[in-house]
């Protein structure tokens, strides 16, 4: 079985911006793809865990994961599907949330310097260097902001008359420049998200293209509930941490054992490693 094939088995796919072309490339050679995860608390939780296996899946498959921690986004707070702004992180607070989220992808994934060893960077290295006036000059000229604002993140919010700054409006064009950086700079093909983040993952898609010249893609997951409408990685505790200093191991167990007959293959299939045949 091809990697997209068993993306699709499991329940992963919700959108692609090219899949047959996806396909073709990954039966072809082997690429480089990323996730990014903001760092606003020590661990990284239930509700992220589809996107750890689908870095995990793409490792069993020879390709090679990048995962970005935003230590400079999550400055600025991604507006998609908030209605206030996020609360400004201190430098040690970030530093803390990034070393517990290394924590809990280790426990999924392997880094190192091999071909589909992942890779973890932090986008402060480039973002928190970069300049105001030579962001303008050579990417803001190929920015539309009407694009922008038909986005959904941008939309949601406009459409119900809440405040969006100017600096989470700023978070759609960084983790577009984020994508832009991968692929100059790491030959990343694939951008992987949530499908929230189809709007974000655009402008990235077409912000590369139109800097490197190259065809890039990006791809999504849907966003999961259990049977009963809860969303996934919730319970009445509050989140299921994936580290055991945030939430104690039985406590992780007996969500996982508690969960309705009903979701029981579907999650067999999404976090775990049951095949998809």
């Amino acid at each position: 079985m091809d990697f997209i094939t068993d993306f699709i088995k499991r329940g992963y796919h919700y959108q692609c911006t090219d899949l047959e072309g996806l396909r073709k490339i990954t039966n072809e050679r082997k690429i480089a793809a990323y996730i990014g995860f903001d760092c606003t608390a020590k661990s990284l939780h239930v509700g992220n865990l589809m996107q750890i296996m689908i870095l995990r899946l793409m490792q069993q498959y020879g390709h090679k994961p990048i995962v970005i921690i935003g230590g400079a986004t999550t400055k600025l707070g991604d507006p998609t599907g908030k209605d206030e702004m996020r609360k400004i992180l201190s430098e040690e607070e970030l530093a803390a949330n990034k070393a517990g989220i290394k924590q809990s992808l280790s426990k999924f994934i392997k880094f190192g310097d091999g071909p589909s060893d992942a890779i973890m960077l932090d986008n402060s290295t480039w973002l928190d260097n970069i300049g105001y006036m030579e962001f303008l000059r050579d990417f803001g000229r190929l920015i539309s902001v009407n694009r922008m604002l038909t986005m959904e993140s941008a939309k949601a919010r406009l459409e119900r008359s809440q405040s969006l700054s100017f600096l989470e409006f700023n978070y759609m064009l960084l983790q577009a420049y984020d994508f832009c950086y991968l692929n100059k700079h790491h030959d990343c093909l694939l951008q992987i998200g949530g499908s929230d983040q189809w709007g974000n993952i655009i402008m990235g898609v077409e912000l590369a293209h139109k800097m490197n010249a190259k065809e890039v893609m990006g791809l999504t997951t849907p966003l999961l509930t259990t049977s009963s409408g809860v969303k996934m990685g919730k319970s009445v505790n509050g989140a299921v941490w994936v580290n055991e200093e945030m939430l104690p191991p039985y406590d992780y167990f007996q969500f996982w054992r508690n969960i309705e007959d009903p979701d029981v293959v579907r999650f067999a299939l999404l976090y775990s490693e049951w095949s998809a045949e």
